[in-house]
């Protein structure tokens, strides 16, 4: 099958695990594609593990899942290296993130310092321990869930390693129709029960495909102007990083593979923005004052910032 048939494979059997949530997977799914962590930002209890493990099985990964709390150290996350008495010689013993996918629920009961860990193997794709690094399998993907920041025993995550989440989304609430399907346990499986669409090394070939969709220099301005137009608004203290403009220009590539286009236009950039970049911004405290969010402001922004026109062929 050819990789829109795939995406939509894959789409339709996750959703066998996980109904009503359509437009969340395909969103989960535009960011495995762009090379992407993800970060599931919502309230216990409404299938974000379930939608971890609904992937891993659907893309042929292998999968580990660590539940985060005060006690978590750097070394469960890295690994580390044990002595041999056998041999004479200290022997690695791999972390938890030695996988394809890393569930790392509730990320925010964690330490600043086992955050950091993991967030230097999110950024480098290697593990270091004892002055040793250890490449991590390919691909990579970490989907982190957290709760509400104010909730019992958790801590806000710094910007620096939300930054390095290429989208953060919420699941949200079901409608009362698929709740009750759920209830009735009617049209759906169990998320280890979903079956394999595609391995490990096919969804790495449709990375490259992701990679390789043509944007135009107007395009690529576009993304820069969106950029520049959030680092001089009023309401911003910290604007959108290059970071975050190589992540907004990969999820769009993403966007277009999905819909099935080898080339990117305006509409994938609107489309994948808001859950690209709202987490990225910094308000000022006179605009929270105010009542503005993150989300209101790029709103705003994205509407002032000029589209531009595609050549006609």
């Amino acid at each position: 099958m050819d990789t829109k048939q795939k995406i939509d494979e894959i789409l339709s059997e996750t959703g066998k695990a996980v109904l009503g949530k359509q437009e969340v997977l395909s969103r989960i799914l535009t960011a495995i594609l762009a090379g992407g962590h993800i970060l599931i930002d919502d309230i216990p209890g409404v299938g974000k593990t379930t939608i971890a493990v609904a992937f891993t099985h659907a893309l042929g990964l292998d999968y580990k899942r660590m539940q985060f709390t005060p006690d978590v150290l750097p070394s469960d996350i890295t690994g580390f290296s044990m002595y041999d008495k056998n041999s004479g010689e200290f022997r690695y013993m791999p972390g938890s993130a030695m996988t394809n996918l890393f569930l790392a629920d509730e990320i925010n009961r964690a330490s600043p310092k086992t955050q950091s860990a993991l967030l230097e193997v999110m950024q480098e794709g290697k593990l270091s321990v004892d002055g040793k690094t250890y490449p991590v399998p390919q691909p990579f993907i970490v989907m982190a869930t957290q709760n509400p920041y104010g909730s019992s025993g958790t801590q806000e995550l710094p910007d620096s390693q939300t930054d390095r989440f290429m989208i953060r989304i919420t699941v949200g609430y079901l409608s009362a129709k698929d709740e009750i399907a759920i209830l009735k346990h009617e049209n759906m499986v169990a998320a280890s029960e979903v079956e394999a669409i595609v391995s490990a090394k096919e969804l790495m070939e449709m990375r490259k495909e992701a990679a390789a969709i043509h944007v135009e220099d107007s395009i690529y301005g576009y993304m820069v102007n969106i950029a520049n137009a959030s680092r001089t608004h009023a309401d911003v203290s910290l604007g959108i990083s290059p970071r975050g403009t190589m992540a907004l220009s990969s999820m769009s590539k993403a966007h277009a593979l999905m819909e099935g286009r080898d080339y990117v236009i305006p509409d994938d950039v609107l489309s994948v923005a808001p859950y690209t970049l709202t987490h990225r911004l910094t308000l000022t405290g006179d605009a929270r004052f105010a009542g503005k969010t993150p989300g209101s402001v790029l709103a705003s922004i994205l509407s002032s910032v000029p589209r531009p026109s595609l050549k006609e062929d």
